[in-house]
């Protein structure tokens, strides 16, 4: 049964503090963790000196790799066009943000594709890969 006196705390719920100096028996006698000589063996020494900027670049953790700043290009496929164009009009980043085919008008658009061109529109400030360049001229 539960009750107030029956509760017993977790075993290894605390870890016991490392007590220092208190003979070779305990393992932690003669230096008490200090090392040999120098300013850290002596009484009286803050642990937190002053780092140089070496160590303080040293403790920053580091992000790897490389992020541009040049926005990536908004990927429309020739598929797209061909089912959401007809022929005479006018392809253009206004045009494919109304038909939802891209996500920001200020974003670069590409379009991509290796299928066949079936309507006749025209491009502006739109980029594309060279074999759908090919199939507009």
């Amino acid at each position: 049964m539960l009750s107030l006196n029956t509760i017993t705390k977790t075993k290894g719920r605390a870890k016991k503090n490392k007590r220092v100096g208190r003979g070779n028996a305990s393992g932690h006698g003669t230096y008490s963790t200090r090392g040999q000589k120098g300013q850290g063996s002596r009484s009286g020494v803050s642990g937190l000196k002053r780092l140089g900027m070496r160590a303080q670049l040293l403790q920053i953790p580091k992000s790897r790799g490389f992020k541009s700043n040049k926005p990536k290009n908004q990927v429309v496929s020739i598929k797209a066009i061909n089912s959401a164009f007809k022929d005479g009009e006018t392809v253009t980043p206004v045009a494919l943000f109304a038909k939802k085919l891209i996500s920001s008008v200020s974003l670069p658009v590409k379009v991509l594709g290796k299928e066949k061109l079936t309507v006749q529109v025209k491009f502006e400030n739109i980029k594309m890969s060279a074999g759908v360049s090919v199939q507009i001229k």
